[in-house]
């Protein structure tokens, strides 16, 4: 009689005969060392599991397309711009930022926000979060601030206390500190935020001449934020609550869509700007450079497997493509380092072969060897350049414009010297263009996170971050001292310079 059921195999193809009761003497005796169908099961088992990230670990994605639905080659030629109604697959992932992978999505944090479009040209990722700016400009600082997110090493608990010490002590926190205080940082799941590319970056048109770019994705489906208490109770509630309602959104063909849009710099501008173009702490004003319009960002799959698609998905800001470039932005450059050497880590030397992160084009090079090699490893092809045989070169045409990088002293600037020291005046315009209630929310959001400060330096690490919001805004600092109860007078005899 004819069976389509298929027969249950070890990983080497090897038939199953038992799968349920280990190889024993006698029914209650001791397991045989020859039962390797056991020893396979448990040791794969053990190696289930692979390092988290060490942020953005608890995350959610999907596949989908962007359509481009306005011309901007006058700015770049970028392939995947390069015609009204071209399509380009994606997958985006979305994340939390500073918890572990087992917490909670519903977290008063930033959220990731990446992208890997499938080009013909390779994959372009735009790795960037649901705000516009970060904590800090300098990527020296950057592992200093992720420790305040995480565990205090003595208690091994979150701490409030730390992360408000550091940002009092690094004033050019403030503008990201306001947004991540405000209901923005505890957004309704992912489909109703923004995203943004965050960094500055070039694009580069047909005649070779350099833009410079700011991405962002802006949510079609509305802005619809948690309140504080909300996100608390969702907590506990289902702390999977982003995942489950992209996931089932998905599912239903409730597709969530993004317009994406550009801000858009003329090389020059940026030596005379007000603002450095480069520094990840501000924002370019609208007025200045208004949004331009690209195209619509659908997500229409959800992956068939979480683990093979959102967990091993690797996103790089060094993936860019012709048309495309980087910028002097500091954070972006430390990124371009750190970000593909965090997935060597995790996932090994040949990450970009796994599914997920494989150019679905042409991949030709001289990486050979290494673990986990799944593609073949290119065969009896030569393993070095250049050679007689492959036909293998370089192409000129992908050369960008060179850089003029101004000062010819290589020396450790300081990343807030005059100039570049203006922490308040876009947090307090920030504020100040909030409607009442958002501010009545931001205000409450700040005084019940800092109430959580505690130790012997409470009062020192109070007084030196209510400066800066009384720096940011008058109102605002008024307030939050109100809200932490206190005596305002010999508060401000104690207040820092």
């Amino acid at each position: 009689m004819a069976t389509n059921k298929k027969k249950l195999t070890t990983a080497s193809g090897i038939p199953y005969a038992e799968n349920e009761n280990s190889m024993t003497v006698g029914p209650r005796g001791p397991i045989l060392l020859q039962d390797f169908i056991l020893h396979e099961k448990m040791a794969h088992f053990n190696r289930e599991r692979i390092p988290e990230r060490v942020v953005h670990a608890k995350g959610s994605g999907a596949y989908g397309t962007l359509t481009i639905t306005h011309n901007i080659t006058q700015y770049t030629r970028a392939k995947v711009f390069n015609q009204i109604g071209k399509q380009t697959r994606l997958f985006l992932r979305f994340s939390t930022v500073g918890g572990e992978k087992g917490s909670a999505d519903t977290e008063r944090d930033p959220r990731g926000f990446a992208i890997k479009f499938y080009t013909e040209d390779g994959n372009w990722d735009l790795v960037g979060n649901n705000t516009p700016v970060f904590f800090v400009k300098d990527p020296k600082k950057f592992g200093d601030f992720i420790h305040t997110q995480k565990r205090d090493p003595y208690t091994n608990c979150k701490s409030a206390t730390m992360m408000w010490d550091f940002w009092s002590l690094n004033p050019e926190s403030l503008h990201q500190v306001m947004i991540v205080m405000s209901d923005r940082g505890t957004p309704y799941g992912y489909r109703h935020m923004d995203g943004f590319g965050s960094h500055t970056f070039s694009l580069i048109n047909a005649r070779n001449e350099r833009f410079w770019v700011k991405f962002h994705f802006k949510t079609l489906q509305g802005i619809k934020n948690f309140t504080d208490e909300e996100a608390g109770a969702m907590r506990g509630t289902n702390p999977d609550f982003a995942q489950h309602d992209l996931l089932t959104h998905i599912d239903n063909g409730e597709y969530p869509k993004w317009a994406m849009k550009i801000q858009v710099m003329p090389e020059d501008d940026a030596k005379t700007y007000h603002i450095n173009p480069f520094d990840l702490t501000k924002v370019w004003p609208h007025g200045d450079y208004p949004l331009i319009d690209v195209g619509i960002l659908e997500l229409n799959e959800n992956p068939d497997n979480y683990f093979a698609h959102v967990e091993q998905a690797a996103f790089a800001p060094a993936h860019v493509i012709d048309g495309i470039g980087y910028s002097p932005d500091k954070m972006l450059q430390g990124r371009i380092l750190s970000y593909p050497d965090a997935h060597r880590y995790r996932l090994g030397g040949n990450y970009e072969q796994l599914p997920v992160n494989k150019c679905p084009f042409m991949v030709a090079n001289y990486q050979r060897d290494g673990l986990m090699t799944v593609n073949g490893n290119h065969g009896s092809a030569p393993n070095y350049f250049p050679n007689s045989f492959d036909e293998i070169e370089a192409d000129p045409h992908y050369k960008e414009p060179a850089w003029d990088l101004g000062a010819h002293t290589a020396d450790w600037y300081d990343r807030n010297a005059e100039g570049e020291n203006d922490h308040y005046t876009q947090p307090g315009t920030l504020y100040r263009l909030m409607s009442p209630e958002a501010k009545a929310d931001l205000i409450k959001n700040i005084v019940h996170s800092m109430k959580g400060i505690d130790g012997p330096k409470k009062e020192l690490i109070t007084n030196r971050q209510l400066c800066h919001w009384f720096r940011a805004d008058m109102g605002l600092g008024m307030a939050i001292a109100k809200g932490l109860e206190l005596n305002l007078d010999e508060t401000m005899k104690h207040m820092p310079a």
